[in-house]
């Protein structure tokens, strides 16, 4: 069978993917096991696209590994997570090394246990120095609290009178997201079936693609990854403009 990574064009991949990890509970639940055994699958597939992504050339994927409502979720599950998520990041520099692929944290991680907090910090200092795809890990993150966070610092460099109230602008609001190194997702792909954002990089989505694929997490691999690409490549991408606006900016062959 032929991969649909042959389908692929590589003069139009999108420079920033980001995915909604879902499903790794129901997929436990179908194989009659706990959550956690969900999760520690769900790290394979990490492994995988992670993998897929350095290989194809993409330069930036945002992951959404736990949001700030997942606080709530069952203590033993959410510890189990903290310990499984501390483990893995340590294990996976090597590999990351090797790939030349550099990690970054985006969310509120004070509010994750110190030893999690020490394996994040000790994984983004140990691949700083690599150039190849950017892996951002969105933990304890909701982009409610960043847009909130973001605003909160805006209005303190106006009581100072760093900033002047009538030049806060989009640009400005830009620049105090946890994103602000990084460009606009072009592609959001969600896993599970579910059609919701979630709280998602709400800002930041408002020009994405978005690709919804009934495939759990601890199932998805790079076939599946390849073929999101191939659909988001078949889109036309208008950014408000009328189809026929796009077509003539369309560069002749």
């Amino acid at each position: 069978m032929v991969s649909t990574i042959s389908l692929i064009d590589n003069n139009k991949l999108p420079k920033h993917i980001a995915i909604i990890m879902d499903g790794n509970g129901r997929w436990a639940a179908e194989k009659g096991q706990e959550r956690l055994y969900g999760h520690y699958h769900g790290v394979e597939s990490v492994r995988n696209i992670v993998e897929g992504s350095s290989e194809l050339g993409i330069e930036y994927l945002t992951l959404y590994a736990f949001s700030t409502e997942n606080w709530d979720r069952p203590q033993q599950e959410v510890s189990g997570l903290m310990a499984l998520l501390a483990d893995t990041v340590r294990k996976e520099v090597p590999l990351l090394n090797k790939n030349n692929i550099k990690l970054h944290i985006i969310g509120d991680i004070e509010l994750m246990p110190p030893f999690a907090v020490k394996a994040l910090e000790e994984s983004m200092f140990l691949t700083s120095q690599n150039t190849g795809l950017n892996l951002i890990m969105a933990l304890s993150y909701s982009s409610r609290w960043e847009m909130a966070n973001a605003i909160k610092k805006i209005a303190k460099e106006v009581e100072a009178g760093n900033l002047k109230s009538n030049d806060v602008s989009q640009h400005t609001l830009e620049q105090y997201l946890s994103t602000s190194k990084f460009p606009d997702p072009e592609l959001m792909i969600r896993t599970s079936g579910e059609f919701r954002i979630s709280n998602f990089l709400l800002y930041q989505l408002a020009y994405a693609e978005l690709y919804f694929t009934e495939t759990r997490w601890p199932d998805f691999r790079k076939e599946n990854l390849y073929e999101a690409i191939v659909d988001f490549q078949n889109r036309e991408r208008r950014f408000g403009k009328t189809s026929k606006q796009v077509q003539q900016e369309e560069p002749v062959a």
